[in-house]
């Protein structure tokens, strides 16, 4: 019999017999998900910096004017909030409110509703996001050989399955 392997976790207290691996993908998840923080704070704040722009931006306030910009079309709270997978629509406000202060994003009143586009500024600050996040990270993940596009895209679609079932086990956990 071979000695077990020692794993890496967050919490030995969630650690069972049925549960050590899914413990390991949790404290992967939550690793990875503080560094992508990480990244879009400094990256902004390094594509930021070369704008007229005053704005502290934490991590929901860049997703959300990635969102905003995405396909170039104008977008409701609601629409972003179901794109970011967010349920506290007072969040998502705030950012926006935010962007929309910093004068990367503006919002029209269309009956009830607010739709939000990006400002000319806010579209050249993500597409210097974009320069800085290539010249960061594309070389960094060439480099390690046997991350390719086709090894990517499947890393993507297993990071949305997984998504999907802490969705549910979020509504299940609702009725227990």
């Amino acid at each position: 019999m071979s000695p077990e392997r020692s794993r890496i976790v967050s919490s030995a207290h969630l650690v069972s017999d049925s549960a050590a691996e899914l413990s390991e993908v949790e404290y992967g998840l939550i690793v990875a998900s503080n560094a992508f923080g990480l990244w879009c704070v400094r990256g902004t704040a390094a594509a930021i910096a070369e704008f007229p722009v005053a704005a502290d931006l934490g991590v929901l306030d860049v997703l959300c004017l990635h969102s905003v910009n995405h396909r170039g079309r104008e977008k409701k709270l609601a629409d972003i909030c179901f794109k970011l997978n967010i349920e506290e629509t007072h969040l998502v406000n705030y950012a926006l409110k935010k962007l929309v202060k910093a004068g990367l994003v503006g919002g029209r009143k269309q009956g009830k509703e607010v739709l939000y586009a990006t400002s000319d500024m806010g579209k050249a600050l993500c597409l210097r996001y974009r320069e800085i996040r290539e010249a960061c990270l594309v070389d960094a993940f060439s480099a390690l050989g046997e991350i390719d596009a086709e090894s990517l895209a499947d890393l993507a679609r297993q990071l949305r399955v997984l998504s999907g079932l802490y969705g549910q086990a979020a509504r299940s956990a609702t009725n227990l």
